[in-house]
């Protein structure tokens, strides 16, 4: 983004930088006042980009610093673009790692397009939107089973540290782009999140040949603020782009939408606001609803969105975490508890029972049912795990050992190799297709498997594979 240098003799245009606090630059426009969103670069190095996020007072402005600041003193002067961000869209993005500046971090050169999208694009009109209901099947047992995932839907994957959220999110990738062999375009959303992850990512799109239908988008944890903030919005922007002017499917992932919550939640003590109740900058519900409001389908094309959400300290009552839930479609709760106890994927079934798609319209009168059933089966049996931690199993009825048994073998049941730890744990991953799984269900319900030991049901794809 180049400015004319005619404009340094403007002086209507000047900004003067009046204080530095880390990203946050606060800057007086005496004169001809920016607009939010606005870029302005330094005059003296124009590379240097600030955006303007907030007015301080009349003639006051806070700015984002998008790169360093070196060299940034009290007295610089500013010049404003009158541009908003713009990052670059079309099929020349797909096969690349770019960050949010449009800047290519893949070492394959600049993106050659003359196609750029505004990075605070406004969701589409109500009239344009398309509400989906078919299916998209993800080959994992106990999300295809208890929170289906209809094209066009939001799924959530929640958890704390380390209970397995970037491997789930990586293997429906992996189960959707790579073995689902749709046409569909990705776009990849790393925000906050570790380079190494990327890297890996970026190797087994490649190995699988699927990265030229592919786009990543990262502002990991090393970079700024302001960077990782604004890292969400722009990979939105490229799966609008191909939504609405290319007329593509787009499968839409990010890793992990808490940190676009908490790096709003920086940038905003940079700013010294008053935070809200809960802790965390008062416009967090504003822009965690205009990050979802542009991930939706219109009658141009469908927009799928997997989001993995850190819950810091597995702390669910987060204010971060509990302004999130409200635009899921699907909600996928990952357990401590239930990793420590070697079921992975370690989802707590009970707790993930929100889904408004598990519905007869949508998943059918068979699935509804038995998936009713199923977690009714749960329940119980965690109303009798209190009785038998104290006194054994064998003090139950009949009827609640059978109960009992049957329950455990269910949870075994969702269990389930991962192609992307083949390589860690040696052993072959499974797709088993949404209706194979509930016919098995069912037939564990009805006690077609009261013989089999539960643990013969542990990482097994269908239950025909049981000896």
């Amino acid at each position: 983004m180049k400015v004319n240098k005619n404009k340094l003799n403007q002086t209507e245009d000047y900004g003067i930088v009046q204080s530095i606090n880390g990203q946050i630059v606060v800057a007086e426009f005496s004169q001809e006042k920016p607009e939010i969103n606005e870029i302005v670069v330094w005059a003296e190095d124009q590379k240097l980009k600030l955006m303007v996020c907030a007015s301080k007072s009349q003639t006051l402005f806070y700015l984002l610093a998008l790169s360093d600041v070196d060299g940034l003193c009290r007295g610089s002067k500013l010049i404003n673009t009158k541009k908003n961000l713009e990052i670059p869209v079309g099929r020349e993005v797909l096969g690349r790692i770019i960050n949010v500046l449009g800047e290519p971090d893949d070492a394959k050169g600049p993106i050659k397009t003359k196609t750029l999208r505004n990075v605070f694009s406004p969701a589409p009109d109500i009239e344009r939107l398309e509400t989906q209901k078919e299916i998209l099947e993800l080959g994992i047992k106990a999300i295809d089973f208890f929170s289906p995932m209809v094209k066009g839907g939001r799924i959530g994957i929640f958890g704390g540290a380390g209970v397995g959220k970037t491997i789930l999110l990586t293997e429906i990738m992996h189960n959707v782009v790579i073995l689902g062999k749709t046409s569909n375009v990705s776009v990849f959303a790393g925000v906050g999140e570790r380079a190494r992850e990327g890297q890996e990512l970026y190797e087994v799109l490649s190995s699988n040949k699927v990265l030229p239908r592919t786009c990543l988008v990262f502002g990991e944890m090393g970079r700024n603020p302001a960077i990782r903030f604004l890292t969400g919005f722009g990979a939105a922007s490229i799966a609008e782009h191909f939504r609405d002017e290319l007329k593509s499917d787009v499968l839409f992932f990010v890793d992990n939408v808490f940190r676009f919550a908490q790096a709003g939640n920086e940038l905003s003590m940079l700013m010294n606001t008053i935070p809200s109740e809960g802790g965390y900058q008062a416009t967090l519900e504003r822009e965690v609803a205009s990050f979802h409001g542009r991930l939706v389908s219109t009658k141009s094309a469908s927009l799928s969105a997997v989001e993995a959400i850190y819950v810091p300290n597995d702390d669910f009552l987060d204010a971060g975490v509990q302004s999130i839930f409200p635009y899921l479609d699907s909600t996928i709760i990952l357990s401590r508890k239930v990793y420590q106890q070697g079921i992975l994927p370690a989802i707590d079934i009970l707790s993930s029972g929100f889904s408004n798609t598990l519905t007869k319209t949508i998943v059918g009168d068979l699935h509804y049912e038995t998936a009713l059933s199923a977690q009714s089966l749960l329940k119980k049996a965690s109303e009798l795990d209190r009785i038998v931690s104290l006194v054994g199993i064998s003090e139950l009825s009949l009827d609640d050992q059978a109960i009992y048994k049957r329950a455990r073998k269910l949870q075994n049941f969702m269990t389930q190799n991962f192609f992307v730890t083949e390589a860690q744990s040696g052993k072959k991953g499974n797709f088993v297709p949404r209706l194979t799984t509930v016919k098995d269900v069912k037939d564990i319900i009805e006690g077609v498997y009261d013989e089999v030991g539960p643990e013969k049901f542990l990482f097994v794809g269908s239950a025909k594979e049981i000896k």
